[in-house]
């Protein structure tokens, strides 16, 4: 492949057949995805040599064959320096800009910079691209090339650099012409790609509740406590499954689980365990009642729980809080938060976010609207803000986001970070990434809540028992994708801080569910 690169055969961008984007679509399919093992000479035949327009179209059409795009098919059938290779050429075919983002972003980010390539990057671009590259690093990052050049170098070296960058982005909302062109393109992947979601616990084939209950009351009868078979038990059984335990050992012993649980296990895995024997309706009103008790709010955990669950999860939710805790919800938050923000919790908490498809007409409509409550006062934009973003189903709010950068060249996140401040910012930012790629999103909340000194217990437990069953497997995969490490080595690391046993991180592990 490098061999291909290097003749610099590759066609001219106004070379576009199209009968052959249905036909090199269809043959990259079943070069790979289609057959058992991969034939890597088309690959190479077809990425090496077509045009890089011919090729951006060949890849639209592949996501509607394969109904994934091509970039999954080549992580799940390629392997080692040809995979980063095949990655790096559809990277560059799709944005050149977005690419080198991505090398200026791992080559600053964690401990150590990677000044070869930030050099190379910075001098070989400054005269091409370097415009459209930072406007790239914000769209994905969310922070400036310029801020990240500034936290991360130091002297005379570090000044060069920022010359060479020649501009802070965080100043500005708008988009360069090539950049908004991304943007929106990057929307319609977006609104076009079908995510299979994937758990990493899944139901026990030999499973008996019965024999599960007695072996946990032997686990906890008597002197000391036989931790391994509880979290044997616990961390590798579905929720369903937890829960006919429950009434297996109330049935066949006259005992609560929980009760006997809470008492022989202590601190994190406690919490742990217990949050994966809960409901998850149970468990969610729970984590909304810590958010809010005691003398400060925990404002991300309620934004988070809130944003990212389904109608029927907010409502069932909202059922278990009223059971549990005597109070409504809604009257919880009210008492609990004020202003706008309160207006949002309370709009997202009614669980009756609109559903189905996006209609275009309407993301049109939905996206001026938006786009003229820029030019209104604080309050105004909000309130406009709120209207769409709260009610609006997330298929529709993906095509409104990318009709908002058309009619008005800015950047959706840019905005929010720009006129919004405090929770409010914090809320509209975080519907907007879960529209995006909710996933990705969770990978976000988890590094947030390990990296640094100290680990943020309550976020982690939260996010890994909320979501083992429904998507985990996908949040790895864009952990590892932002972060370039995987969760399962950032939770054997970060978990090993202040938990001198063990448990608790050995169950953290079973959940993620292996190593990436």
């Amino acid at each position: 492949m490098l061999v291909v690169l290097l003749q610099g055969t590759r066609e001219e961008d106004d070379v576009v057949s199209e009968d052959l984007v249905e036909e090199d679509a269809q043959e990259l399919y079943e070069a790979g995805e289609a057959q058992w093992g991969t034939d890597e000479a088309k690959f190479i035949m077809l990425l090496g040599n077509r045009s890089v327009t011919h090729l951006q179209l060949v890849f639209d059409e592949y996501q509607k064959i394969a109904e994934k795009s091509i970039e999954d098919s080549i992580k799940s059938e390629l392997s080692g320096d040809f995979e980063r290779l095949m990655l790096a050429v559809v990277q560059c075919i799709r944005s050149r800009p977005m690419f080198f983002a991505k090398r200026l972003y791992k080559s600053m980010k964690g401990l150590g910079t990677a000044d070869n390539t930030l050099i190379r990057i910075m001098v070989s671009r400054s005269e091409i691209d370097m415009l459209d590259i930072r406007e790239c690093f914000r769209l994905r990052y969310e922070k400036s090339l310029y801020n990240m050049i500034q936290d991360d170098t130091s002297g005379d070296y570090k000044r060069t650099l920022l010359k060479l960058c020649g501009g802070d982005d965080d100043i500005a909302g708008e988009f360069f012409p090539e950049a908004a062109q991304i943007a929106y393109k990057m929307w319609e992947i977006s609104a076009m790609t079908k995510v299979q979601l994937r758990g990493t616990v899944r139901p026990y084939s030999d499973f008996d509740p019965a024999s599960d209950a007695q072996a946990l009351r032997k686990a906890m009868k008597g002197f000391g406590t036989d931790e391994d078979t509880i979290i044997e038990i616990v961390a590798r059984r579905s929720n369903e499954q937890r829960q006919e335990i429950r009434q297996a050992f109330k049935s066949l012993l006259g005992r609560d689980l929980m009760a006997d649980l809470k008492s022989e296990l202590s601190k994190n895995l406690q919490r742990l365990i217990l949050g994966l024997m809960m409901t998850p309706a149970d468990f969610d009103a729970k984590m909304m009642k810590k958010a809010m008790e005691g003398a400060g709010t925990d404002e991300h955990a309620l934004i988070e729980i809130l944003v990212t669950r389904s109608n029927q999860e907010i409502q069932e939710m909202c059922s278990a809080y009223q059971n549990a805790f005597k109070k409504s919800l809604e009257d919880a938050i009210a008492s609990d938060t004020s202003g706008t923000f309160k207006r949002i919790l309370i709009s997202l908490a009614q669980g009756a976010r609109e559903e189905g498809p996006a209609d275009l007409d309407r993301a049109s409509e939905d996206a001026q609207a938006l786009a003229d409550a820029c030019n209104a006062d604080s309050d105004d934009l909000e309130d406009k803000f709120m209207s769409i973003l709260c009610t609006r189903s997330f298929p529709h709010l993906r095509r409104v986001f990318q009709e908002f950068v058309r009619c008005s060249n800015k950047d959706i996140e840019q905005i929010i970070k720009k006129e919004m401040s405090g929770d409010v910012k914090n809320a509209m930012f975080a519907i907007v990434r879960s529209v995006k790629n909710q996933p990705s999103y969770f990978a976000d909340r988890l590094y947030k809540a390990m990296k640094g000194l100290g680990t943020d217990d309550r976020a982690l437990i939260r996010i890994m028992v909320s979501r083992c069953e429904i998507d985990l497997f996908n949040i790895r995969k864009e952990f590892k994708e932002t972060h370039d490490a995987s969760l399962h080595d950032f939770i054997q690391v970060e978990a090993l801080v202040g938990d001198t046993s063990g448990d608790y991180r050995k169950t953290l592990l079973i959940l993620c569910g292996g190593e990436d």
